[in-house]
């Protein structure tokens, strides 16, 4: 099931939950969503901005970012998540954490800028659940190597409303 195709199948979730028809822990509390062509992230606001056709739609609070979320990814292990504009360029479903979404870090100029300093810029930046192996909820404080991690329910929804070449702005 495609990503956008999978967005009937998260309102039939939420029909079912809103009957009482799920347990609480397989309900789908974020409601399904329009098809995004925008996502702003707010680093030190820890938030992330959906808009459709140019309108906020949808905001998602307590995101988590890098262990060292100030300042702009530059290198490789610096444990920092970008800052720039970026697109969502494709989605990976077998990923160590619920769904992901690939970001198109390094751009060339966070390229120029590491290879000036002899460094990598790294990569293999998403925006993702939480680890197929946690046991339930989050993991607490700002954890990813780079990436910008939601709960499970969130990335769920924004999986089924984004798709490749979505803008994202990630700013500090």
């Amino acid at each position: 099931m495609g990503r956008r195709a999978s967005l009937a199948f998260a309102a039939a979730l939420a029909a079912l939950a809103g009957a009482g028809l799920l347990s609480a822990t397989n309900a789908q509390t974020v409601p399904p969503l329009p098809e995004i062509d925008r996502i702003e992230v707010h680093k030190a606001e820890r938030a992330m901005l959906l808009f459709a056709d140019g309108r906020e739609v949808a905001r998602f609070d307590h995101i988590q970012l890098g262990g060292q979320p100030v300042g702009a990814k530059h290198f490789e292990g610096d444990q920092k998540t970008p800052e720039g504009h970026y697109t969502v360029d494709f989605g990976k479903r077998d990923s160590a954490y619920h769904l992901a979404l690939h970001i198109s870090y390094p751009s060339a100029a966070d390229s120029a800028y590491a290879a000036a300093r002899g460094a990598s810029p790294g990569g293999a930046i998403f925006i993702h659940g939480q680890p197929n192996e946690w046991p339930a909820g989050r993991v607490p404080g700002d954890w990813t190597a780079g990436c910008i991690a939601l709960s499970d329910n969130q990335i769920e929804a924004l999986w089924s409303a984004v798709g490749d070449g979505t803008e994202l702005d990630i700013e500090p």
